[in-house]
C-alpha cells in the first residue's frame, strides 16, 4: 500500500492507501447541494493527522509511522509498498528522505520541481508553487474538472485555480485563520482567545462573541469574495475546500461547494502513480 504523507506547517497529515484503487472517484458523485462532510478518497484506508515538529529526526519518523501502523494492527514491513510526501518544511522534508533511505526499501516520490505532475503549471515561475498546492490541484481537478477553485485552509489560506483544459493557472494567498487570530491576541492586551464556535447573532453582545463573529463570518467572507472574483475570470467554477480549518469555516460559506479533507493525499497518490515505474 502506499503511504502518503502531507507535511505542513503545522500539521502532518498521513495517509494509507491500498494498491487496488488507481485513479479518481473519490467523492464527487452526483451534484450535492453545500459543502460535503467530506468522503475519504477511494482506497483510503487508514489516515492520521499529527503535529508538525520541525526537529524530527529520521529515526523519530520512522518510529512515528511504525506506532502508528502498529495502532491500527499493521506492520509497516508488510503494509508499506511506496511512499509518496509533499511537505512545506525544508528540514521535514530533508528527515523523510532521510528515512526512506535508512528505514524503508521501496520506490518513493517526494513531489518537488522536477516531479512529473501531469498538470501544465502556468506560474511565471512553476518552482515558486507549493507541492501542496500542485497536489491539491492534481486532485481536484481527477474529482471534479475544470474550471476549478481549492480552497487550503491552513497556516496560510490559498486560492488555486485550475483550467477546463486541466491547466494550474495561479491564485492568491492570505494569512490563515490561525496565525491572524494569533496576531490579533499578541497586539492586542484586551483581547483573549475564544472557542471559535457560532455566536448568536452576526453582531456580537460581548467581546468573546465579537471575536467569534470576525473570525467565522469574516474569514468565510474572505473565501468567498475572492471566489466570485475567481469565477469572473473563469466563469463558472466548481469550488473545493480542504485543509486543517476547512471544515470550520466552510459552513458559513456560500461559495464553497464540496469539502475534501484528504485532496492533497488524493492528489499526491496520483502523482506517485504518475512517476511509477509501471505507469
Amino acid at each position: 500500500m502506499l503511504l502518503a504523507i502531507d507535511v505542513g506547517n503545522t500539521e502532518t497529515v498521513v495517509g494509507l492507501f491500498s494498491d487496488s484503487v488507481s485513479g479518481g472517484g473519490a467523492s464527487a458523485e452526483g451534484n450535492d447541494t453545500g459543502p460535503r462532510d467530506g468522503n475519504e478518497p477511494s482506497g483510503l484506508s487508514h489516515h492520521w493527522r499529527l503535529s508538525t515538529v520541525a526537529e524530527r529526526t529520521a529515526d523519530e519518523h520512522a518510529l512515528l509511522l511504525t506506532q502508528l501502523l502498529d495502532l491500527d494492527g499493521l506492520d509497516i514491513d508488510d503494509a508499506v509498498s511506496g511512499i509518496a510526501v509533499t511537505s512545506s518544511v525544508p528540514l521535514v522534508t530533508a528527515s523523510l528522505r532521510q528515512m526512506v533511505i535508512r528505514w524503508f526499501d521501496v520506490p518513493s516520490v517526494v513531489l518537488e520541481p522536477g516531479v512529473k505532475s501531469g498538470m501544465p503549471i502556468l506560474y511565471d515561475n512553476p518552482k515558486e508553487v507549493g507541492a501542496d498546492r500542485i497536489a491539491n490541484a492534481v486532485g481536484a481537478y481527477d474529482l471534479f474538472g475544470g474550471p476549478c477553485v481549492v480552497v487550503d485552509l491552513g497556516t496560510a489560506t490559498t486560492f488555486d485555480a485550475i483550467s477546463p483544459a486541466g491547466e494550474y493557472l495561479g491564485g492568491a494567498i492570505t494569512p490563515g485563520v490561525a496565525i491572524s487570530l494569533d496576531a490579533l491576541f499578541a497586539h492586542a492586551a484586551a483581547l483573549r482567545r475564544v472557542e471559535l464556535i457560532e455566536p448568536r447573532s452576526v453582531i456580537g453582545k460581548s467581546t468573546v462573541e465579537s471575536i467569534q463573529s470576525g473570525a467565522l463570518y469574516g474569514f468565510a467572507g474572505q473565501v468567498d469574495g475572492l471566489c466570485r472574483r475567481f469565477a469572473a475570470v473563469l466563469g463558472e467554477c466548481t469550488v473545493v475546500a480542504t485543509g486543517g480549518l476547512s471544515e470550520l469555516i466552510s459552513p458559513y460559506s456560500d461559495e464553497i461547494e464540496y469539502v475534501e479533507p484528504w485532496l492533497t493525499l488524493h492528489g499526491l497518490r496520483i502523482i506517485f502513480e504518475r512517476n511509477s515505474p509501471t505507469s
